[in-house]
């Protein structure tokens, strides 16, 4: 069997580890395509090499561009590489532009589509990520679903056949790095941290940065924390700031994007977690560390119902509180919901069986 394989953003790149490691060991093909649309070392190469995933075959090189700019440069070159490499199934994550180009691309083609992490809803379709999962979701032959709510989400859509459950494999990562992150980082030394006596935040969406009031608010209420508050700034949120001259003040320290060692072991040692990532959230949960999520919803139900994540919108006040209300609420049980660490093994052992 040969899979073609489509990621592009830093979430992929983790969520897709543990899926190439049991391809290999199961002796299967993989083709590993990068479009570009994460591109600087802090954002793509300082991964594969943390997370030791093979090179990939191709780099389409995309790079920054509007949505419809993006998808559509991706999509010749998919086109292209499916049309020479005839793969026996076309394996897509997430919610990304690369994650609707490659289901696209392969659907035309007549190359089954499988969705990892598929089933997602935040049903916000003012959300570029929301449209990306339900059409990829739509187009998939085999869906991939993190936890029985998706599965439900699915279902109310009539999408009931090649659904699986099989948990997350951004938990399956975390089982797999988190002793190695914590024995190489040197990141809390490096920035003269002690646990549990910072907060840490990231902050890209373009439905949060690409508004400059919203974005104001969200670093004024950051500057309002008693604590220090840990920045890594993606390089749209720079732009954005410097374009707004908004200059996060208080004990705000912005630091360059970090790899996923570091950003592990940032997680674990945080107070609390400010985000509006879909991926921190959860691995926010994973390591026990109560979250306030920036936005008016989520597609990770199961992080607010269990409490320990919380959602904030409007404004710094609302931040504020929201923060102050997960520092007294901390619950007392993990959340398990996720999986046991073994979803890439079932993902590769259902994509064998099928194709």
């Amino acid at each position: 069997m040969h899979v073609m394989t489509v990621i592009g953003a830093r979430p992929q790149f983790i969520k897709a580890a543990p899926v190439c490691f049991a391809l290999r060991d199961a002796g299967i093909r993989e083709t590993l395509v990068h479009t570009g649309q994460h591109y600087d070392e802090g954002m793509s190469e300082i991964f594969f090499r943390e997370l030791d995933i093979p090179a990939p075959a191709v780099n389409l090189g995309v790079g920054s561009g509007s949505h419809g700019q993006q998808t559509a440069a991706m999509l010749e070159g998919i086109d292209e590489l499916l049309l020479k490499e005839r793969p026996d199934v076309m394996l897509v994550y997430g919610d990304t532009n690369s994650t609707l180009a490659g289901a696209l691309a392969a659907r035309k083609l007549d190359v089954p589509v499988a969705h990892v992490e598929a089933g997602l809803r935040s049903f916000n379709r003012s959300m570029p990520e929301e449209t990306n999962r339900v059409l990829t979701d739509h187009c998939s032959t085999l869906l991939f679903c993190p936890t029985d709510d998706a599965v439900a989400n699915l279902a109310r859509e009539n999408i009931t056949t090649g659904v699986y459950r099989v948990g997350d494999t951004m938990y399956d990562a975390v089982r797999l790095f988190t002793a190695k992150a914590e024995e190489r980082s040197r990141i809390l030394i490096t920035l003269g941290l002690a646990p549990k006596a910072f907060y840490l935040a990231t902050i890209h969406r373009p439905y949060t940065t690409d508004d400059a009031a919203r974005l104001s608010a969200t670093m004024d209420a950051l500057g309002q924390l008693d604590m220090p508050v840990v920045f890594p700034v993606h390089p749209r949120t720079r732009a954005k700031l410097d374009a707004g001259g908004i200059v996060p003040g208080g004990n705000v320290r912005l630091i360059d994007p970090v790899g996923y060692f570091d950003m592990l072991v940032l997680q674990k040692n945080a107070c609390l977690i400010l985000t509006d990532s879909g991926g921190v959230q959860k691995e926010a949960c994973f390591a026990q560390t109560p979250c306030v999520t920036i936005r008016p919803e989520t597609e990770w139900t199961e992080t607010v119902t269990s409490g320990w994540n919380r959602l904030a919108w409007g404004s710094a006040d609302d931040i504020l509180a929201a923060v102050a209300h997960q520092a007294h609420h901390v619950p007392s049980a993990p959340l398990a919901v996720y999986g046991d660490g073994s979803a890439a093994a079932e993902i590769v052992a259902m994509l064998d069986g099928a194709c």
